[in-house]
């Protein structure tokens, strides 16, 4: 009996093209990460261009001779399309293709893809196709022929594998329902952080640049059971843990979508309200790569991302992880944290430490208190086991001696 025949998607063979305006700006840097995108959306970067000019050109991208140069590459590797490391415009995306005859990208379209591929929750893939939906919109007709002509691949995906070639009308149509069914997602998420503040359980946020090791060290903490990945972008949907401390102390601890360079803002806006996490946290815990030569950089990257949601005014432990990958020790500084913890969550170096670290912040809100409590209010220990930090009790005949630590929000009703 013959085998069906299986029809395989073909790996697209892309060359990354990117502009240079100043000298000795990250650009070689952002290609790099550039071609990171592209293995992660299934694509295979087969080579790369860097023009060095003033300004981005408002026609074309790149000058005349360069692309003149693109194509005398992608005949000499066989390549099926090119992607450029910034957004493009629509006149730029047409012109490009009517010159090269290529399937054309560009940055965002790749990150879009990536998204699609990993949206889990009903949330995401709805994020996932607003974000989508409003970049078709504003590329329409640069689109249309790369779309039209190589029918699949990067950038072609949406959620659940549906192919998104709609025209305007109904793209606009479209982007309204998925608004109102974001806004109820959001009034959802909103009705649990309420229950959340209602409860004085205070939230910790992973946050930091994408592959870092959030969802590791997540894991290794609470168990939480996330997909680990070194590809970018593996975890989309924010996932909360309750971590235990001390004393029984509970603090919850959330790992959020990475950050990245130029992070497209049809993104940061369709993801507002998942990226919003960071805002409603109590503490950030800022996870770095400590093995990747690019991480200061990074680090700025999470910094700058952090301003623009207005989230940078808050306690910060910086975890310098994956120690493990390095072969030499050196110091590790963030002025801009209140602690800096090197950490492995393969192996559980500075998990304790970390840990320690939050008893501390917490503290900074709490009041110390020495109580006796009759037997018949025992559930109070309860409130304080939970919300704060029971250093000591004692049942005596009298009653329950107790010694805490206790949140301002709670003082009043022990």
């Amino acid at each position: 009996m013959t085998k069906p025949f299986e029809l395989k998607e073909e790996t697209e063979r892309l060359i990354l093209v990117g502009v240079q305006e100043q000298a000795g700006d990250d650009t070689e840097d952002s290609v790099c990460e550039l071609g990171d995108l592209v293995r992660t959306a299934g694509g295979e970067p087969v080579g790369t261009v860097i023009q060095r000019r003033e300004k981005i050109h408002p026609g074309t991208y790149v000058g005349t001779g360069k692309i003149e140069e693109l194509r005398m590459m992608a005949d000499a590797l066989e390549a099926t399309g090119i992607v450029c490391d910034d957004e493009l415009s629509p006149a730029q995306m047409n012109n490009l293709q009517q010159e090269l005859n290529l399937k054309v990208m560009d940055r965002t379209l790749v990150i879009l893809d990536i998204f699609a591929r990993h949206a889990v929750t009903s949330e995401g893939k709805i994020q996932v196709e607003l974000a989508q939906l409003r970049y078709r919109a504003a590329h329409l007709k640069g689109m249309g022929r790369s779309l039209s002509r190589l029918g699949g691949g990067i950038g072609t995906r949406g959620p659940g594998e549906k192919k998104l070639e709609v025209d305007r009308r109904r793209i606009h149509e479209r982007i309204g329902q998925l608004k109102r069914e974001l806004a109820e997602v959001v009034k959802h998420r909103e009705l649990i952080r309420t229950q959340r503040k209602r409860s004085n359980k205070k939230v910790a946020a992973l946050a930091g640049y994408s592959s870092s090791g959030k969802s590791s060290i997540e894991n290794y903490l609470t168990n939480a059971g996330i997909q680990e990945d070194a590809k970018l972008f593996s975890t989309l949907d924010t996932t909360t843990r309750v971590l235990q401390l001390s004393g029984k102390q509970e603090i919850l601890l959330t790992d959020t979508v990475g950050f990245i360079r130029k992070l497209p803002h049809h993104l940061i806006e369709a993801f507002r309200s998942t990226l919003e996490e960071v805002c409603y946290a109590d503490i950030i815990i800022h996870v770095v790569d400590a093995s990747n030569p690019q991480m200061e950089a990074q680090m700025r990257v999470v910094y700058e991302t952090l301003r623009q949601l207005k989230a940078e005014d808050k306690p910060v432990i910086t975890v310098f992880n994956k120690q493990d990958k390095l072969d030499t020790r050196r110091p590790f500084t963030d002025p801009n944290a209140d602690y800096v913890i090197l950490t492995s969550a393969r192996t559980g170096q500075g998990m304790e430490e970390l840990k320690l670290r939050l008893e501390q912040l917490l503290r900074r809100n709490q009041i110390y208190v020495e109580r006796m409590y009759p037997y018949s209010q025992a559930g109070i220990l309860q409130m304080i086991r939970t919300q704060g930090e029971l250093l000591e009790e004692k049942y005596l005949d009298e009653g329950i001696s107790v010694r805490a630590y206790v949140p301002k929000e709670i003082y009043g009703k022990v």
